[in-house]
């Protein structure tokens, strides 16, 4: 897994989650293979199966997570740069005048309702290194958005 750039806010969620699960879902399944177990044939019972699967997932999701931590670098959101756009800027742009907020994040926190992009997709990308009054134009499927960076928070 490369470096990745992280918020404050997302490695907050990320240590949440791997608490999360560390301490109640898998006690969770645990339990529920422990009561599968006692209802006999461990070879056709598919609770039993379906526990030991979920198991084995979120044991996978712990392990990704923990690598993620270990490799992370946290920004800080009190020294990040408002005068060109880099990870963890609130941004407001110009497109068909109208105004649109951003936030640039990491990967693990995208959520495009909340109209937080990824640094490293093509939208996130073509803000990165730019500033104030800059037009930034993103090639998409259809052709190109052009936008204009209206203030850097």
């Amino acid at each position: 897994m490369p470096d990745k750039i992280l918020t404050e806010d997302g490695h907050k969620k990320i240590i949440e989650e791997l608490e999360y699960l560390k301490k109640v879902r898998i006690p969770e399944l645990a339990k529920r293979i422990a009561e599968a177990k006692e209802l006999g044939d461990l070879s056709e019972n598919a609770e039993y199966q379906e526990a030991k699967d979920e198991q084995g997932l979120v044991a996978k999701r712990i392990n990704e997570l923990e690598e993620l931590l270990r490799i992370a670098t946290v920004t800080d959101t009190n020294t990040v740069n408002k005068t060109e756009v880099e990870m963890g800027n609130t941004i407001v742009v110009s497109h068909d005048n109208k105004k649109i907020e951003f936030k640039i994040v990491s990967s693990n926190e995208v959520n495009p309702a909340e109209g937080k992009i990824s640094n490293e997709s093509p939208l996130g990308q073509s803000f990165l290194g730019k500033k104030k009054g800059d037009i930034v134009e993103v090639d998409i499927p259809k052709g190109k958005i052009v936008y204009k960076i209206l203030d850097i928070k």
